[in-house]
């Protein structure tokens, strides 16, 4: 419709009869005029208004569950979140303090035998190395390590250094073929060489073959010329077995490591050598025996009367 003179006074016309129309509506109350067209209207639109609502509504409670629901996910995904997080911080905790009671127990050690020591962790494994047992560290030439520099932890003998980078080493272990170390018996001083076997016990040749030695005594590395690649005094393991002589004029035993290798973590390069030797001191006290419990007899002596066909 364009705007003209006549269609503005018909726009006029129209609101007026719209105003009187609703002011005869209110004034009549329930015996309005227009009441029965009120009624034909709500006959009419009503059911349209009732199926819009009806589908209308479901969808607005979908959206609701659905934004309700994830809600619910939201909060499930942050509980999970931190229980891992407090997992993760429980298990953080064990392993420190795992590690600190490793690092202090090889501090003891390393003070027993008056070694200075490196600390180091160990970072991998040797099968990127070839066969050999093998440990990688993260310290190299700028934390002061070198070739041929004794390993150890604090239960015992680890290996050597065989390869230095700058900040990180590979540490043959005692375990390995191709190790050889030098060995002194406790209390006896008899001197051997131990040779590793792998996941077996290490092998020791004692150079006396009539030495006198049995399960469980106990040997500490002898030591090398200037002290590399092997510091004296570092606990190596006791005798499991004691093979046959057999008039051979070496002896053969199998000597169980103090060191589990396959749970290395905290280990100790020594950095500076004892200034004297320090025999069996680093050695564990060996485990006290048990003292004999006293055993009481006791015996009744029955009274007069009490014997068989006494009076």
């Amino acid at each position: 419709m364009r705007d003209t003179r006549e269609s503005r006074l018909l726009l006029v016309l129209l609101v007026a009869i719209a105003f009187a129309l609703i002011t005869v509506d209110i004034r009549g109350g329930e015996q309005s005029p227009l009441d029965g067209a009120r009624q034909a209207a709500a006959s009419a639109f009503g059911p349209v208004e009732n199926g819009v609502a009806g589908a209308v509504n479901p969808i607005g409670n979908a959206i609701g569950a659905v934004r309700d629901s994830g809600e619910r996910h939201t909060r499930i995904a942050a509980l999970e979140r931190e229980n891992a997080t407090l997992k993760a911080k429980l298990g953080s905790s064990d392993r420190n303090r795992n590690r600190a009671a490793e690092l202090d127990k090889m501090l003891k050690t390393a003070g027993a035998g008056q070694y200075g020591i490196k600390g180091a962790q160990v970072i991998a494994i040797g099968a990127a190395q070839g066969f050999s047992w093998t440990v990688t560290i993260d310290a190299g030439s700028r934390d002061g390590i070198a070739r041929d520099m004794t390993v150890l932890n604090g239960d015992g003998l680890v290996g050597r250094v065989t390869t230095v980078g700058t900040s990180t080493a590979t540490i043959l272990l005692a375990n390995d073929p191709d190790f050889t170390v030098g060995t002194r018996m406790e209390k006896t001083n008899e001197i051997g060489f131990a040779s590793g076997q792998g996941g077996r016990a290490m092998r020791v040749q004692l150079l006396n073959g009539k030495a006198a030695v049995k399960k469980g005594d106990r040997m500490v590395t002898f030591g090398s010329s200037k002290d590399k690649p092997f510091v004296p005094g570092v606990p190596v393991g006791r005798v499991v077995k004691v093979e046959p002589s057999n008039g051979d004029l070496t002896r053969t035993v199998q000597v169980s490591t103090y060191v589990a290798f396959s749970q290395l973590d905290v280990v100790g390069v020594v950095v500076q050598p004892p200034r004297q030797d320090p025999r069996d001191s680093v050695l564990p006290r060996p485990p006290a025996k048990p003292r004999p419990t006293p055993t009481v007899t006791v015996t009744a002596t029955p009274s007069d009367g009490e014997y068989p066909g006494a009076d």
